[in-house]
């Protein structure tokens, strides 16, 4: 199947190669100027693509791509290869490079020239994560959805990919430097997103001390009940048999499948602990089941136990990580939607009534409590700052290796391993 083509450009050089895409067959878009045979659409980057993305019959869909270089950034996508590419200018315009600089930070993705105009998306990447804005800020704002959501990207050399206006640059760096700085790249719609998101890629040690506390128990088949966007899912799965990755969120789901395309071990699950289909998921013979600052989120958690129970076999594994200390309650527990923080008495019941005999249970990040109380009880915030996170993660590999040697009397969260009882 040929791509669809849309052009949002006057310039001659677009004309030609609307008109070029429009002899190959292609269903061809335009915005700004009239062309015989293709689809008029609105003005503005966002208002055009929504317009087109409801017509075309197309896989793909290329946008202001020069006529000799559609194959080059298409076929990454056709080949399941890609699922954006975007021109490489050699070099790019000198006042755009800086802006390619800010563009990188706020995207996390290596792409070497992210202000070049021509560009190809897979239409279903598109759809599922729609652009709000109709003016050319939209720009930005997809590749940052689509960057955050773990689509692969790839680019390709363009012997002409568009030269920005001093207003258009002006405007793509102004929505750039707000996605990097105040606005998350789910347009703040999900609270606890942004500290998910903050946890994942500011605190990268911290991250490798729990997983590396969970591999520690875990079995070959493990159930991860919770995966949010995956960050303990990729610690969790080399040299795992099974990881499937339950997650009841679709915005979470969309991204766990694209980060482990590839990663055949590894399968994302849409569903939550209530609805799942349990009798299908028993099929897959888990050996562990791990839940990692999730249970707290559960409004039953003793019913959730107990189901667990019935999936596993004897002595198999329910690995459970959570909050402690009720005291520390507050509004970054309201945030990210917790109903509870425990103490260990409190943990231990709900094992022990629900069919788990209870194997180890210790505090953990006893040096977390300040900074959870200070932030959550005190400032009232509701998203962890990305600057304390990185500063706590230094601290994380002095931490995991004191907290190995020493038995903790108190700490922000709680691990305990249950083994389902014969």
């Amino acid at each position: 199947m040929v791509p669809a083509a849309l052009y949002l450009s006057a310039s001659v050089t677009a004309r030609d190669d609307a008109a070029a895409a429009l002899s190959r067959g292609q269903e061809v878009f335009v915005s700004g100027f009239e062309l015989p045979g293709a689809i008029t659409v609105a003005r503005g980057w966002g208002a055009a693509m929504r317009a087109a993305l409801a017509a075309t019959r197309a896989e793909v869909l290329a946008v202001q791509v020069p006529s000799d270089a559609m194959e080059a950034l298409t076929d990454p996508i056709f080949q399941d290869h890609a699922d954006v590419v975007t021109g490489h200018r050699v070099p790019p315009p000198v006042l755009e490079r800086a802006a390619n600089s800010l563009a990188r930070l706020a995207l996390h993705v290596e792409i070497a020239d992210p202000l070049c105009a021509a560009r190809a998306f897979r239409v279903e990447a598109l759809r599922a994560e729609p652009v709000v804005a109709s003016g050319d800020e939209a720009e930005a704002e997809a590749l940052v959805k689509l960057g955050a959501q773990r689509y692969r990207f790839s680019d390709a050399l363009v012997r002409f990919g568009g030269k920005r206006t001093a207003s258009n640059l002006a405007l793509l760096s102004r929505t750039f430097a707000r996605y990097a700085t105040v606005q998350n790249d789910a347009d703040n719609l999900h609270e606890g997103y942004s500290t998910l998101a903050h946890l994942e890629t500011g605190a990268p040690n911290y991250n490798r001390w729990l997983a590396g506390t969970f591999r520690k128990w875990a079995g070959a088949r493990v159930l991860e009940i919770g995966a949010g966007i995956g960050t303990i899912t990729a610690h969790l799965a080399p040299g795992r048999e099974l990881v499937t990755a339950l997650e009841v969120d679709p915005f979470y789901v969309r991204r766990l499948k694209n980060r482990f395309r590839g990663t055949p071990q590894v399968e994302p699950y849409q569903g939550d602990v209530a609805l799942a289909d349990w009798k299908a998921l028993a099929e897959r013979r888990f050996d562990t089941i791990v839940l990692s600052n999730v249970l707290e989120h559960i409004p039953d958690d003793a019913g959730a136990v107990q189901t667990f129970a019935k999936i596993l076999p004897p002595g198999g594994a329910l690995i459970l990580f959570v909050p402690a200390l009720p005291a520390l309650f507050g509004s970054l527990d309201e945030a990210v939607g917790h109903h509870r923080r425990y103490t260990p008495a409190s943990l231990r019941e709900v094992l022990q009534r629900n069919g788990f005999d209870v194997e180890a249970l210790q505090w953990m990040n006893l040096v977390g409590i300040p900074g959870w109380f200070v932030n959550g009880r005190v400032l009232k915030r509701r998203v962890l700052p990305p600057l304390q996170l990185r500063l706590y993660d230094r601290l994380a590999p002095t931490l995991a290796s004191l907290e190995a040697q020493v038995k903790l009397p108190v700490g922000l969260s709680l691990l305990a391993v249950g083994r389902r009882r014969a």
